[in-house]
């Protein structure tokens, strides 16, 4: 009877066309239909990922309906593409219900991305509810939430600040759109606006897992109805216990998948620096050479991924100069590579979805960040976490040769390598338990859906 139930409970998942975000909700929507819901992901027209695979992923169905946006998403047309996305979206999802009530599977609910949180009250226009996912970690949602409370304010004062249930943050361990004031206005507008509504839902999901914020977790929690339900990483990687759930599925480029794992088979245990810088960054070229020979200075072997536009801005025939010692390739299996044994050491951004994977993995990082909330999670990687260095910036602003290899090589090899390591192993050990049986975020999960099927 109770499974009957579950197959009549449908729900919708309505991430932004991104892959930071699209990805995350597709993993949350295998996890929720592993547990007896029906579920639907919904994309959009204007959407830059295409479907891979998609019968690995037939746990769930995908429907792709207008945003009513001809052009590719930018940060210099995001405003444009926001407003309309408000004004068209809502008439196609309308469509999308009317069809889906018609073949006798009615939506019941809609797990929608935070940066939509006017996507509460169009679902309660169709006499549904719903809940926002959070694709970000707690320090930085908590970050955002005070500025948006009148704890922050421009311009930040003094060289350190202090917030309920946070380690002691200098300016530059802010987000950039707070720390950088007026340099990306459109963008600060987007993410204080996910907690114009954010007392309103009965359930707020997140991907992170608790045991790693579990202090500002905490704290949040007793502000709002706060639901850890991470990591979303493919199952294969954490608790395997979704069949077939060896992939993300979307992707924006074709990985050379091949390529990159006939090459670290040929490599020894821990021997690797894995490098990337994901699929937004444009690194100038005065860094993109500073990087190069700094990998270079270290004597590691290295595995690059430069995308193809980025390609003219290595120093010249630098990979046919390094081949005995590192891979270039225009895109890699990010996953595949921090789970080889060869890899020892992550040179990342720090993006949320490439941190988390490196923490459940259990992999060592040099933070290298460059905008967003990509700051903050440095921050947490180097002195929360204790998990791997961030490196630092000249006046220029750039990260000279000198000190990548300082950091690569006090990764590797440092006096605190074998630490990092430690730290690694114990937090790739708590994200496998958090998404496992009974674990904190499967608990989560569970008393979400028990609480969708008896609504």
């Amino acid at each position: 009877m109770e499974e009957e139930r579950g197959k009549e409970t449908h729900i919708l998942t309505i991430p932004i066309p991104a892959q930071g975000h699209v990805n995350p909700m597709l993993q949350l929507s295998k996890r929720l239909a592993s547990k007896r819901l029906k579920v639907t992901l919904v994309t959009t027209t204007s959407s830059p990922l295409t479907i891979r695979d998609l019968a690995e992923t037939s746990s769930i169905k995908i429907e792709t309906i207008s945003d009513g946006f001809d052009a590719l998403v930018t940060l210099e047309n995001f405003d444009e593409y926001i407003e309309c996305f408000r004004v068209v979206f809502p008439q196609s999802l309308a469509k999308l219900l009317e069809k889906l009530a018609y073949s006798g599977s009615p939506v019941k609910f809609i797990v929608y991305d935070s940066h939509i949180p006017w996507m509460l009250d169009v679902a309660r226009g169709f006499g549904l509810d719903g809940a926002p996912f959070f694709t970000q970690p707690w320090a930085v949602n908590a970050i955002y939430y005070h500025f948006d409370h009148g704890k922050l304010q421009f311009p930040v004062k003094g060289s350190v600040v202090s917030l309920p249930s946070m380690p002691p943050l200098g300016i530059d361990d802010l987000p950039s759109f707070i720390s950088e004031p007026g340099s990306y206005p459109s963008c600060l507008n987007s993410v204080l606006n996910q907690f114009s509504n954010i007392h309103e839902p009965k359930w707020i999901l997140c991907n992170t897992f608790l045991e790693l914020e579990e202090k500002v977790v905490n704290f949040m929690a007793s502000k709002c109805p706060i639901k850890t339900i991470g990591p979303t990483i493919p199952s294969f990687y954490l608790d395997k216990r979704l069949q077939n759930d060896n992939d993300y599925g979307l992707s924006l480029f074709k990985p050379m998948t091949e390529t990159c794992k006939t090459w670290l088979d040929s490599k020894e245990i821990h021997s690797v620096v894995y490098v990337s810088f994901g699929s937004l960054a444009a690194l100038g070229e005065e860094q993109m050479e500073e990087i190069a020979w700094g990998l270079k200075k270290s004597n590691f072997f290295f595995l690059w991924v430069v995308r193809e536009p980025e390609f003219a801005k290595l120093p010249r025939n630098f990979p046919e100069e390094t081949f005995e010692k590192g891979l270039v390739v225009s895109w890699s299996p990010q996953l595949e590579v921090l789970a080889h044994k060869s890899v020892g050491c992550f040179l990342t951004h720090c993006g949320w979805n490439s941190t988390l994977e490196a923490l459940s993995l259990g992999v060592p990082m040099v933070a290298m960040p460059q905008w967003t909330d990509q700051t903050t999670n440095a921050k947490f990687v180097e002195d929360v976490w204790q998990v791997g260095f961030r490196v630092r910036a000249n006046e220029k602003m750039i990260v000279t040769r000198e000190e990548i290899e300082i950091c690569i090589k006090e990764v590797m090899e440092g006096e605190r390598s074998n630490n990092i390591r430690r730290n690694t192993e114990k937090w790739k050990k708590l994200a496998k338990e958090a998404i496992d049986e009974g674990g904190s975020s499967d608990k989560n999960l569970k008393e979400f859906v028990t609480q969708l099927l008896s609504g």
